[in-house]
């Protein structure tokens, strides 16, 4: 005997028929709903970008990229186990259906076998999955998770959909018992304890499960379990510019909407309002939200779904999500990070920013920061002239001389300007000079990037400092630049391009990690124990650099390289010498100071800063090693307010330095 099954057993032509027309029903009904929600969408602005939508769904929907980075304690295996528990009885019910309704008959023989052994094991998962994430949210549910009674239905009628499934199985068994029954563990075990069931019985099974299938179809959509579908055009369809990259507004576009920035929802793209319908407010990027952890107004959770409801009511942006939220945010894409379903809510927030910013909403130091960019193109306020004087002593190297190099040093306003600050452009300076690299700076002529102008949201002044930076640096043939400040390097890197400014852009801790591999610099070598090092924002998470330090000091780690499950990285990491925090790699904790935030006020009490320096100081190291200007000056203070002044604050390069003397 052929081992097989007869699809629609016992089912009289009718009860078929019927079937059809219920299933073509619940399946209208969802699409029905999903078109109203499309026609918001689609009032938005057509997106500008070529989706790659074949490698994000491989990637990020079959791949689980985001879930499997993701620490246990987030409830990763938790979703691991449903989403591919779900997938696997998805693709079985397709492969049937097309067994049924096509001419290849292959539902039979060892396929068969397999078959049925593969979704009997893997529908097990799935139903332990739902009922773990039943019991986490009834019993213990992080604060960030929403629970509302929706949900708990939601998640009992996946139950109900797989557990009924076992119990058809087993009832189809029972009525018509065959040799290779074994083949499904888990049904065949079921039917043992029933007697001989009726073909009655059977079809009051069949349509019993049936009808919670046709609920399922009928009700996704209004249900946060929609994001099974919507998650596939979400990262189907996202934007594939490096997080770092802004969005650049054209004058023309100004002209044509006479408006700069998004102050309604359908000013987003069509993929931002889409997006916002996939968010299933599974509470990560509140989580891991800076802002949020010192009990500011911003919850990035919050943000999307006051945006999604603003969508259908046509609430303005600011009016929905509240402008202290707004200028709450550090843009450190730790929530972008987290997302599953690829929100990029840095984009929401700083293109509402620009529309803030455009009406005169932008007022205190950080309103006197973008005058003094316009002013002085320096952040700080600082004259053209103080950006050389840094170099006293040191013989450095200016573009204007004439003298070919190889890689041109970009300092940045924070790197000639604040004390700490210019301890390690010294140092790197050195640094570059031992090892025998041809550089040189721009001195006087260098100007802010325009990174604190554009994440403030004064996007014009941004794209004027980017003009005239790019036609210097073409002045000068600039192919190679390397930067102690990762807020530069990322707006060089990745924000330049648009404006006709193509370079290869380098942190110095890649440069002098190249170095010391070549064996011209010596990698420093503290003690075990006495260093900790806190990654920078902008090098670890949005630009994928947290091996490149690590190997400063001696270390060799395989942090750039997306991972399983954080936990895997996380012991890794803690075999090496340095004492790593709570929160490393790209999954670092930000400092406060992005996004404009550090020209903007402060409650003592609401510090990001002073979260990260206790989490430093946790560590029990005697020095806080790091690799950014802004991060410098922000732990600086934040170290002293939490009574940890005693800890040594240093750069990497000084470190590195030291180790050359």
């Amino acid at each position: 005997m052929t081992p097989t099954r007869q699809e629609f057993l016992f089912l009289s032509g009718t009860e078929k028929a019927l079937f059809y027309v219920l299933a073509a029903l619940s399946v209208a009904v969802m699409f029905a709903q999903i078109w109203q929600r499309a026609k918001l969408w689609r009032a938005g602005r057509p997106i500008g970008w070529k989706p790659t939508p074949i490698a994000s769904i491989w990637t990020y929907v079959l791949g689980q990229r985001k879930v499997r980075q993701q620490r246990r304690s987030s409830g990763a295996p938790m979703h691991l186990l449903i989403f591919y528990g779900f997938l696997a009885l998805f693709i079985g019910t397709t492969l049937l259906g097309i067994n049924t309704y096509s001419p290849w008959k292959f539902h039979q023989g060892l396929y068969y076998l397999v078959y049925e052994a593969t979704l009997d094991v893997l529908g097990l998962g799935f139903l332990v999955g739902v009922a773990w994430a039943f019991l986490r949210r009834v019993r213990f549910k992080p604060a960030s998770i929403t629970c509302e009674p929706a949900d708990l239905w939601a998640l009992a009628l996946l139950f109900v959909v797989g557990a009924t499934g076992y119990v058809l199985e087993a009832a189809r068994m029972a009525a018509n018992p065959q040799p290779f029954d074994v083949s499904a563990p888990i049904g065949w075990a079921l039917s043992l304890p029933l007697s001989l069931v009726s073909p009655d019985v059977y079809r009051g099974v069949w349509w019993f499960h049936m009808v919670w299938v046709f609920v399922f179809f009928a009700v996704l959509p209004r249900m946060r379990i929609r994001h099974i579908v919507m998650a596939i055009f979400s990262l189907g369809g996202q934007p594939q510019r490096p997080w770092g990259r802004l969005e650049p507004i054209s004058l023309e576009e100004v002209e044509k909407t006479g408006k700069i920035g998004v102050s309604e929802p359908a000013d987003y793209s069509r993929w931002h309002l889409m997006a916002l319908d996939a968010c299933m407010e599974c509470g990560r990027c509140t989580d891991v939200c800076p802002a949020n952890g010192v009990g500011k107004v911003l919850n990035p959770k919050r943000v999307v779904q006051d945006l999604r409801g603003a969508m259908a009511s046509g609430t303005g942006v600011v009016e929905a999500v509240g402008a202290e939220a707004l200028w709450d945010c550090t843009t450190c894409f730790a929530c972008v990070e987290a997302c599953p379903v690829g929100i990029r809510h840095v984009d929401l927030i700083v293109d509402a920013r620009r529309s803030l910013v455009a009406e005169g909403q932008l007022a205190g130091s950080a309103a006197t920061m973008l005058r003094q960019v316009g002013s002085t193109s320096n952040a700080w306020g600082q004259g053209a002239e103080t950006r050389e004087e840094w170099m006293k002593g040191l013989d450095v190297p200016l573009a204007r001389d004439g003298e070919p190099f190889d890689v041109l040093f970009w300092v940045g306003c924070a790197g000639a300007t604040d004390p700490g600050a210019v301890k390690t452009t010294r140092a790197v300076a050195k640094l570059l000079k031992k090892a025998g690299i041809r550089f040189a700076c721009l001195g006087r002529e260098e100007k802010c990037t325009g990174d604190p102008a554009r994440r403030v949201g004064e996007e014009f002044l941004a794209q004027e400092m980017i003009q005239q930076n790019v036609a210097m640096l073409d002045r000068y043939g600039v192919k190679k630049i390397v930067t102690t400040c990762p807020h530069c390097m990322n707006t060089l890197r990745n924000e330049y391009g648009p404006f006709g400014g193509a370079y290869e852009v380098l942190h110095h801790t890649q440069v002098l990690a190249e170095a010391i591999a070549e064996g011209k610099l010596k990698a420093a070598t503290p003690d075990e124990g006495g260093v900790t090092y806190h990654d920078p924002c902008y090098l670890a998470r949005v630009n994928g650099h947290a091996d490149a330090p690590r190997a400063l000091v001696g270390q060799k780690t395989h942090l750039d390289q997306p991972g399983l499950l954080e936990d895997a990285v996380q012991r890794d990491v803690r075999r090496g010498h340095l004492l790593e925090p709570a929160r490393f790699g790209r999954k670092t904790l930000c400092c406060g100071a992005g996004g404009g935030r550090m020209w903007m006020e402060e409650p003592v009490e609401r510090r990001p800063g002073d979260r990260r320096a206790r989490e430093l100081a946790a560590t029990g190291a005697k020095t806080v090693a790091v690799a950014c200007p802004f991060c410098r000056i922000m732990l600086d203070a934040s170290l002293k307010q939490v009574g940890s002044e005693t800890l040594r604050l240093v750069d990497l390069a000084e470190l590195v330095e030291q180790a050359n003397a």
